[in-house]
């Protein structure tokens, strides 16, 4: 008699690893559906700014999360495959899967903070120059491109301040046709409309573009790491139902 209610107990408990992994793969699935969005969403909303970074880390950063969270679907499905068959190996494949997109996310998790660390600094060094001496010029019209829509979009001018201009290479040019910023720091473009740099008429008190850019990228970053930390819990919680319905299903007869 006990023994027939240690098994009907033993049964019990297995079914419910069951159903609890099986909705942990439901969540896990979706969860990789969400780092992938994120990924996406990184590198296509403002994506244009990243020219003008120096280092691709931040590229690197979302091209990883597209990987894991595509990873992270085809796990969930195959957890649930698994989950089915009742087999030890496909668990073991499972939790090696797991594994492996915990380590990825991971490498992104580092590099995100790594670069978060490094941001205000880079773009100080870099950003300045970049808008200085590349704007306008042949073969840089995708930098030139950047930075029309970045001061646009942040309503800003300069790297710092309008002022910054004064002594681009652009400024200084026949080609600015006597202008003190480009036209894209205008509140409302019209054609040479950077010739006159009256606070209502261009971005000079909002602020430069050195700060916005690196509170958007910081906001990023947070939220990628967010969403990796979430998506970690669940992988989390995924290894050890799969290790203790591995244990169950070692130690059942059928």
């Amino acid at each position: 008699m006990g023994s027939l209610y240690k098994d009907e107990q033993d049964n019990w408990i297995t079914v419910c690893l069951k159903y609890l992994l099986f909705v942990f793969n439901f969540l896990f699935w979706m969860g990789g559906g969400v780092v992938m969005g994120v990924g996406i969403w990184t590198l296509v909303d403002k994506g244009e700014y990243l020219s003008l970074l120096a280092s691709s880390t931040f590229a690197v950063s979302a091209y990883i999360l597209i990987l894991a969270g595509g990873l992270v679907m085809v796990t969930g499905f195959l957890g649930c495959c698994a989950v089915i068959r009742e087999q030890r190996s496909c668990l073991s494949t499972y939790f090696s899967c797991l594994l492996l997109i915990f380590l990825i996310e991971l490498v992104a998790g580092v590099l995100a903070y790594v670069y978060y660390q490094s941001l205000s600094e880079e773009l100080k060094q870099h950003l300045s120059k970049t808008m200085t001496e590349n704007y306008a010029k042949p073969g840089k019209e995708s930098i030139t491109h950047s930075v029309d829509r970045l001061q646009q979009d942040f309503k800003c001018c300069g790297s710092n301040n309008s002022f910054d201009w004064t002594h681009s290479v652009y400024i200084m040019s026949l080609e600015a046709e006597k202008r003190l910023v480009p036209d894209s720091c205008c509140k409302t473009i019209t054609h040479q409309c950077g010739k006159r740099d009256h606070p209502s008429n261009i971005y000079k008190v909002e602020g430069g573009c050195i700060t916005k850019l690196e509170q958007f990228l910081a906001d990023h970053l947070l939220i990628i790491g967010a969403v990796g930390i979430g998506v970690a819990c669940l992988q989390i919680c995924g290894m050890v139902f799969t290790c203790c319905l591995h244990r169950r299903i070692k130690l059942d007869p059928y």
